[in-house]
C-alpha cells in the first residue's frame, strides 16, 4: 500500500498524532506522551484513495465537503430529523443549538478551538474507547456483495432471495460487520457471531441495532431528497460513561454509496442505475488505467477525473442539505 503522507502543517495548540489515508489526527500540544487526551482534532484532507493507495493529485475542497456533510448528518441524527437523539463524538463546541426561528447555530468558541488553517475541514471530538468493529449496513445489492451473490446467493454469508440483479434493493437492509484490521491491512468481513466473541453479546447487539436504525433514518432522509443510500459503514466508541457513541465520519461520500434515485429508477444498465455521488469515478478510471496487481506508484489522476469527482461530491452535499 502506498504510504500515507504525513501532514507538514503545524497547527497552534495541537500536536500531530496519526494520519490515515484521508484524515489526520491531532492531540492538544500539552498532552503527555502515552496518555489519552480528553479532546482530539480530526482534520479531513483533500487526499483521495482507491484500491488501498493514496492517489495524486487530491480532490480540491474534498476535506471541507466531507466535514460539512458529516456535521450535517450528526445534527440530523441528534434529532433534527425527528428521531431520537443518537450520541455522537462531537465536542460541545460543535453542538448545534436552534434559535426561535429554528435555524441552527454553532457555539461561539468553535473558531478558538480549530486553527484557522483547517477551519471548515476539522472537528473537535471527544476521546472514545473505539470498538474494533466496522459496522456495515447494505440496503442494495452491489459491489463485493453482488460478486458474492452471483457465486453463492449470499452476501457476507447471509442468504438472499434468488433472481436479484446488480443494483437491486434488498428485501430489508442487512448488517454485515467487519473487523477493523491494523493499519496497512485489509478489514476482514466477519459474522455477527464473531462480533459477539469480540465485544460480547450485549454490545454486539447494540452495535447492530444502532447501525440498522441509523441507516434506516438516513436512507429515508436521502430518499426525500432524490438520493438513494445504497450502503454505508459506521464506527462507534464508548464515552467516559460507557455510552455507545457514533464516531469518525458519518454518511459521507467516502464512507457510503449514494445513487441518484431518478437514474436508478429509469436506468437500463448497471452504470445508468448506479450513477454515484462518491469516488467511483476515480475507482473506474484507476481500474481501467492501472490493472492488477497494481504494484508501485499509481498513475496521476487526469484533471477531468478530478473535476468530475469534485462536482459529484459537491452536488451530493447541495442536494441533501437543500431545504
Amino acid at each position: 500500500m502506498t504510504a500515507t503522507p504525513t501532514p507538514t502543517t503545524e497547527l497552534p495548540g495541537w500536536r500531530h498524532a496519526y494520519s490515515g489515508k484521508v484524515r489526520d489526527l491531532y492531540v492538544p500540544e500539552d498532552t503527555p506522551e502515552g496518555t489519552q487526551p480528553e479532546r482530539l482534532l480530526v482534520v479531513a484532507s483533500d487526499r483521495v484513495s482507491a484500491f488501498d493507495h493514496v492517489l495524486s493529485p487530491g480532490i480540491p475542497g474534498k476535506g471541507e465537503l466531507l466535514t460539512t456533510l458529516s456535521l450535517w448528518w450528526f445534527d440530523q441524527l441528534a434529532g433534527a430529523d425527528g428521531g431520537r437523539g443518537i450520541p455522537n463524538h462531537l465536542a460541545a463546541s460543535h453542538t448545534l443549538t436552534r434559535g426561535a426561528d429554528g435555524e441552527a447555530n454553532t457555539a461561539d468558541d468553535l473558531k478558538s478551538l480549530i486553527p484557522d488553517a483547517v477551519i471548515g475541514r476539522a472537528m473537535v471530538v471527544k476521546s472514545l474507547d473505539m470498538q474494533p468493529i466496522e459496522c456495515v449496513v447494505r440496503g442494495y445489492l452491489t459491489g463485493s456483495g453482488w460478486a458474492e451473490y452471483r457465486e453463492s446467493g449470499t452476501v457476507c454469508g447471509i442468504e438472499l432471495p434468488g433472481g436479484l440483479s446488480n443494483g437491486d434493493r434488498l428485501p430489508e437492509p442487512i448488517y454485515t460487520p467487519a473487523f477493523k484490521a491494523p493499519m496497512g491491512e485489509h478489514d476482514e468481513n466477519i459474522s455477527f457471531e464473531r462480533t459477539v466473541e469480540l465485544v460480547g453479546a450485549e454490545r454486539a447487539a447494540e452495535l447492530r441495532d444502532l447501525s440498522l436504525e441509523i441507516y434506516s433514518r438516513a436512507a429515508a432522509t436521502a430518499e426525500a431528497h432524490g438520493v438513494i443510500l445504497a450502503d454505508t459503514k459506521f464506527e462507534f466508541g464508548l464515552d467516559e460513561n460507557g455510552v455507545m457513541t457514533l464516531a469518525d465520519e458519518v454518511l459521507t461520500s467516502d464512507s457510503s454509496r449514494y445513487w441518484d434515485a431518478a437514474a436508478w429508477a429509469s436506468g437500463t444498465t448497471p452504470d445508468e442505475r448506479m450513477a454515484s455521488f462518491d469516488k467511483q469515478i476515480v475507482r473506474n478510471w484507476l481500474a481501467a488505467n492501472w490493472p492488477a496487481p497494481r504494484e508501485g506508484e499509481p498513475p496521476a489522476l487526469p484533471a477531468d477525473i478530478v473535476a468530475r469527482t469534485t462536482a459529484r461530491y459537491r452536488e451530493l452535499l447541495e442536494r441533501l442539505t437543500a431545504a
